[in-house]
């Protein structure tokens, strides 16, 4: 083989020296069956300049696979994998779409397609496709970027859970407080009656909470807002 592709029994004994790519690890990118690895610097090169490009996490469901490995999970004869130019990718945080575009612009030609299992199959060739391919999404995916954090004092999620929680701190106090009256003997035995409604007006109290958080949050979920 040559310097830029060598075969290694287990990930763990590729050089630190020889790793160029910062955004995965022999680990991730070994057979997941015997754990040998073929560097394939080339493909690798690839993969990263497609991390690059999308600025978001490869999640790699496959990539390099011994041949006994390869017939165990019943894969093609030939399958890419044993070269290492093949990566299995999660499609759960891409647009595939937007993620097929990026690859072929990165240099990847073969493209199969898995949307039942959520990922798509991508090496360097020959050119050709395969499978359903994954349905139009309603919308893009979104920059992952920090969210923006909502204005506490206007959140009605937050006042609703709030409310619940004054109001079941409540019921505990006056629970507490029912129990130091009643030990309190005959001096405030008329009091008891009253603490007892209280309570009651609190636990109503945290019921409604509940609900208006509950409200809130399905409310900004068919707004869009979360």
């Amino acid at each position: 083989m040559s310097d830029l592709v060598r075969h290694y029994d287990h990930y763990r004994d590729v050089p630190q020296s020889r790793w160029r790519w910062p955004n995965f690890s022999p680990a991730e990118i070994a057979c997941h069956g015997s754990g040998q690895f073929l560097l394939h610097a080339p493909a690798l090169d690839r993969l990263q300049a497609l991390r690059d490009r999308l600025g978001k996490p490869l999640i790699v469901r496959s990539a390099y696979r011994s041949p006994g490995h390869n017939r165990a999970v019943g894969g093609a004869p030939r399958s890419k994998h044993m070269e290492g130019t093949a990566f299995d990718i999660a499609m759960s945080n891409h647009d595939p779409a937007d993620f097929q575009s990026a690859a072929r612009a990165c240099g990847f030609l073969g493209f199969g397609f898995y949307p039942r299992s959520g990922f798509m199959h991508i090496d360097l060739g020959p050119a050709r496709t395969w499978g359903t391919p994954f349905a139009p999404r309603s919308a893009p995916f979104a920059p992952e970027t920090a969210p923006a954090r909502e204005a506490l004092a206007g959140s009605r999620t937050l006042t609703g859970a709030g409310a619940a929680g004054l109001a079941t701190a409540g019921t505990a106090g006056v629970e507490a407080l029912q129990q130091t009256v009643a030990e309190a003997q005959d001096a405030v035995q008329p009091l008891v009656p009253h603490l007892d409604s209280l309570r009651w007006v609190f636990i109503a109290l945290a019921m409604a909470g509940i609900a208006l958080a509950a409200w809130a949050r399905m409310d900004d979920w068919r707004k869009g807002l979360r």
